[in-house]
């Protein structure tokens, strides 16, 4: 079982930057991709962006360009760095581990909100 917990949620303005952070414990060494979720009012849950143990990235269409996924092996961290944000970006972010398509863990969330 792995646990995952997230921050470096917040309020920024639009055209800013935020830089999320997901620290994972437990049974790491089974972790194959990681990724970043995001939830908005009144949305579904969508992919953001993921990202392999071989370094493979992958990211939404809405968000490319502007966003960047990094993995840090050393510190079990895996990372999205947000940059000219929108209002749209508005969100509960969440941070999932996954072993495989049938074996995961999901962090807690975090919220991140754009103003206009």
């Amino acid at each position: 079982q792995v646990q995952l917990v997230e921050s470096g949620g917040g309020l920024v303005q639009a055209g800013g930057s935020l830089r999320l952070s997901c620290a994972a414990s437990g049974s790491i060494l089974r972790i194959d991709t990681m990724g970043w979720y995001r939830q908005a009012p009144g949305k579904q849950r969508e992919l953001v962006a993921d990202i392999t143990s071989g370094g493979s990235t992958n990211y939404a269409d809405s968000v490319k360009g502007r966003f960047t996924i990094s993995r840090d092996n050393a510190r079990n961290t895996v990372y999205l760095q947000m940059n000219s944000l929108k209002p749209e970006d508005t969100a509960v972010y969440y941070c999932k581990a996954e072993r495989s398509r049938e074996f995961y863990s999901w962090g807690q969330g975090t919220q991140g909100t754009v103003s206009s």
